[in-house]
């Protein structure tokens, strides 16, 4: 999936996060501010970094700011953000 604009998934309230997608040219770049970064750092990158190769993103600028969200919210808004950031149609048997 090629992410050819910008866009938004998400709140900043309490057990959520907000997700900015832009294009980028080279490769994958992520800001993460998180509430619970010292405890979920890790977990969350490889939660961003799973969601990406599910759906074949591998240039992307990608800004998260967690409130503490599970994972499920995570990925959920994830894919929100990048599906609205391409032009190509959705493959929802490869997103569900």
């Amino acid at each position: 999936m090629q992410v050819t604009k910008e866009s938004v998934a998400g709140t900043v309230e309490s057990s959520d996060v907000m997700v900015y997608v832009a294009p980028s040219g080279d490769g994958v770049a992520d800001d993460l501010t998180s509430s619970v970064g010292k405890q979920f750092d890790a977990q969350i990158r490889a939660t961003v970094d799973d969601v990406l190769k599910q759906l074949g993103v591998d240039a992307v600028a990608l800004r998260l700011d967690d409130r503490g969200a599970l994972d499920c919210v995570l990925r959920a808004r994830l894919k929100a953000a990048l599906l609205r950031a391409t032009d190509e149609p959705v493959d929802w048997g490869k997103v569900l």
